[in-house]
Order: C-alpha cells, then sequence, then structure tokens
C-alpha cells in the first residue's frame, strides 16, 4: 500500500476507473470534475467495481474503506496538496493544455502531472508548464481496474527521475507499466491496434465477415483476450474516432481508419458499451449481448 496523493481530472470511465486503482493502492484521491451526474455516475460504478472485485476475493479492503479515500470536489484547489495530477478529460488538446496551464500554478513543485491521453504527443502538453521535467504521459487501458496496463510516455523534456517515479507508481498501482521512449503520435499500443482495426472495419463494411465472428476468431486463432470491436466498444467509439482524426491530422495515413463506419455509428449515438450499443447491444448492467446468429 502506498500513501500518495493522487488529484484526478475527470470523472468520465477512465477517471473513475484511474481514481478506483489509486484508492485500492492506499492514495489519497481528489475526483474532480464540475459535472455532478458525472460524479454521482463514478461513484456508483466505482463501487459496482468494487463489490465484484471484492467477492471474488481480487481486492482485499472492503469496498467502503476503499471508496472513503476519494473525495469528490468540481474545482482544482485540492491540486495543492498532490503528489500526482493525472488529467483525464476528452480528447482535445485545446481543453487539456488549458487545464494544465491552471494545475501547473495550484500544484506543489514536487508534483509530478500526467495526461491519460491516447494520441496527442506529451511534449506538446508540456509546454503548457513550466516544469515539462515533471511532466509525463500516463496511458491506462480500460476498464482501468481490469487492464492492467499503461504506458508511461515520455515527453522530450521529461526526466529520468520523472520516468522511474512514474514506473514505480504504476508498479504501486498493480499496473504494468510499458515505457514509451520517443514522444511520437498514439504512442504504441494505439498505433498497433488501429492498424488491425482499420483492416477489421474495412472487412465488416465490405460485408465479407460480422464484428462477432471477427471477433471470435482473434480470440481463438491469434489468443486475443477479446477482438477488435469489443476492444473498440469498450473504449467508446466517440474516442476511437478523435484518435483516428488526430491520426489524419498529422499525416499518419498508414494508420488511418478506411471506413466511415465508426463515423456513422457515433452521429447515431451508437458510442459502445457506455451508451447502451455500439457494434455490440448491451443490458442495463453493461453486459454484452452475444449475437445468435
Amino acid at each position: 500500500m502506498i500513501n500518495d496523493k493522487v488529484f484526478v481530472i475527470g470523472a468520465g470511465f477512465m477517471g473513475g476507473g484511474i481514481a478506483q486503482v489509486c484508492a485500492q493502492a492506499g492514495c489519497q484521491v481528489w475526483l474532480m470534475d464540475q459535472s455532478s451526474a458525472a460524479l454521482q455516475k463514478a461513484q456508483a460504478g466505482m463501487a459496482a467495481s468494487l463489490g465484484r472485485l471484492h467477492a471474488k476475493g481480487l481486492v482485499s479492503d472492503a469496498p467502503a474503506a476503499v471508496l472513503a479515500r476519494v473525495t469528490d470536489c468540481d474545482d482544482l484547489a485540492p491540486a495543492a496538496e498532490a503528489d500526482w495530477v493525472i488529467e483525464v478529460v476528452p480528447e482535445s488538446e485545446k481543453l487539456k493544455l488549458a487545464i494544465f496551464a491552471q494545475v501547473d500554478a495550484i500544484a506543489p513543485e514536487r508534483a509530478i502531472l500526467a495526461s491519460n491521453t491516447s494520441s496527442i504527443p506529451i511534449t506538446r502538453l508540456a509546454a503548457a508548464t513550466k516544469r515539462p521535467q515533471r511532466f509525463v504521459g500516463l496511458h491506462f487501458f480500460g476498464p482501468v481496474p481490469l487492464m492492467k496496463l499503461v504506458e508511461v510516455v515520455r515527453g522530450a523534456q521529461t526526466s529520468e527521475q520523472t520516468m522511474e517515479a512514474a514506473t514505480a507508481f504504476c508498479r504501486a498501482l498493480g499496473q504494468t507499466p510499458v515505457r514509451v521512449r520517443q514522444d511520437i503520435p498514439g504512442f504504441v499500443m494505439n498505433r498497433i491496434f488501429a492498424a488491425a482495426f482499420a483492416e477489421a472495419l474495412k472487412l465488416v463494411d465490405d460485408g465479407v465477415v460480422t464484428p462477432w465472428e471477427a471477433d471470435i476468431g482473434m480470440r481463438l486463432g491469434y489468443g486475443w483476450s477479446a477482438g477488435p470491436f469489443e476492444i473498440a466498444d469498450n473504449a467508446g467509439l466517440d474516442v476511437h474516432l478523435l484518435v483516428s482524426e488526430f491520426f489524419k491530422s498529422v499525416g499518419e495515413e498508414r494508420i488511418k481508419e478506411h471506413s466511415d463506419l465508426v463515423r456513422r455509428m457515433v452521429a447515431q449515438g451508437k458510442l459502445g458499451r457506455k451508451s447502451g450499443e455500439g457494434f455490440y447491444r448491451y443490458d442495463a448492467a453493461g453486459k454484452r449481448l452475444i449475437p445468435q446468429d
């Protein structure tokens, strides 16, 4: 157990998950969002997740004890006490830059600032602060309490001391850190996945295969724990679309999406698990409904 003080900005699916794993590890956590509905949903999600994990013996502390370490807030003031500030807002560079400029003026000198961005270069985000050497990418994967991977991304000025501290922090959370040594668009895992998903999308859009058939094929044929369409639904198709647009904006033609299918689905409100429908449909508890044909 560790007793670091962690300030998480953004109470969405990923922010709530990050807050949960930090609290599970013993950290004092502030979860910030200007939406009271988002905070309530995050608290309910954490309670449900902790209940399941505790029942399976995967979390030793009682759910109530873990939740007691998480304090909701709607402003940036608690950043003044933080050892770690982790930004988990939507994938908008303008929004992230504005947040980090404010946080940098509030957080103590010792604090390490981190972004959970899945695509935006860390060097560009660090430029909004006066501490680029203490700025790092911490790209978690969702659902965070179950997916034990974090990309630890070095920006152009990130110090080795910060990289070591971030790597140790991730391990203390029960996560497996993978160091990304160059600050390239999309980092490593998203680039690999985007290339595979682009081909899978084309095959589905052309009527060659269904999402379920492609997913079960990758599970059984290649040992994936989840297929590409399952992964996309879990992450959120709106998030995937933003990442795809980012790749296009920086000229990454090799890994851009080859189909308008995701764009059409997002326009229809089909965002994946979080909206109840994406490539799959989900029941009220978020359980995926397997196609019968």
